[in-house]
């Protein structure tokens, strides 16, 4: 099938064709039925980078924060990446005001060191939103996205603390699986995409999306209980993630609004939100 993409300010209007194996598994449904997909208002950039990092101080975006791996610290391109997080749940921030966030894992659209003073211009990725409507309620999803599309999110029901796997991987040259699973309900989805990738940047990220609607911008930031992220692989080996690797959340101030702790076992740590520092696990 092909997939209609928005042309929005800033953005390439274009038609990306899908190979789709998608499949809803639930466990409280008889059998698997296909997945349905709705392109989105929402565009999940790649890092934009604020101060660049060092080994003693993070990295600061004011889209990301989380564990972002390069291609010339690695010295290895990026063909699959895998991880589990905890779904947080999102209050509202500041009274009166529509806020949004996603958690997600992905293959390209970061840093290519740990300095972060360039990055990979394409990004294929898979999470969850957490969003909160100005009227204070909460709304949680799953979706997939791959640059230049915006976000488009899968019918699988997501609650907060539910526990998601997500695997993103190359099948073939120009080929990618996308796999996420709610290991809480059993729900889950595949798709294959043709994509080219760079293949340059790995991440594990807590972000602020773009919002592309009628008004565009960076969304603001929900509170949000600790994301835990564990099981982090990169090419089907723990990702060793290192401390100079991690990227703090700031906004427009430059002040510090999510905060990731410091690795654990080379494949796991919290993420905090309006937080300037944050517990390991």
């Amino acid at each position: 099938m092909a997939l209609p993409i928005i042309a929005a300010a800033g953005f390439l209007a274009v038609a990306v064709p899908l190979a789709s194996s998608g499949a809803v598994q639930s466990a409280s449904a008889a059998g698997t039925h296909r997945a349905a997909f709705v392109t989105t208002d929402k565009y999940h950039a790649t890092v934009a980078i604020t101060k660049d990092g060092t080994k003693l101080a993070d990295s600061q975006s004011d889209n990301w924060s989380g564990y972002n791996q390069g291609v010339l610290d690695t010295e290895k391109p990026f063909t699959s990446i895998s991880g589990q997080w905890v779904v947080p749940t999102a209050t509202q921030h500041t009274a009166g005001q529509a806020e949004d966030s996603a958690t997600w894992i992905g293959i390209g659209g970061g840093c290519v060191n740990s300095s972060c003073d360039a990055s990979d211009s394409t990004l294929i990725q898979a999470g969850t939103e957490q969003d909160v409507s100005a009227s204070g309620v909460a709304s949680y999803d799953a979706w997939y996205e791959i640059i230049p599309a915006p976000e488009t999110e899968s019918t699988i029901t997501v609650n907060p603390g539910d526990v998601i796997d997500t695997v993103i991987s190359s099948t073939v040259a120009g080929v990618w699986s996308v796999t996420l699973t709610d290991k809480t309900d059993g729900q889950s989805f595949t798709e294959t995409l043709p994509y080219s990738s760079d293949e340059s940047t790995a991440e594990w990220i807590e972000e602020t999306p773009t919002e592309i609607s009628t008004s565009p911008g960076l969304a603001s930031l929900p509170n949000l209980s600790t994301v835990q992220f564990t099981d982090a692989t990169a090419n089907g080996s723990n990702a060793d993630l290192a401390a100079d690797q991690a990227m703090q959340l700031v906004d427009s101030n430059n002040d510090p609004i999510a905060t990731p702790s410091a690795p654990v076992n080379g494949n796991e740590f919290n993420d905090c939100a309006w937080a300037t520092s944050c517990a390991a696990p």
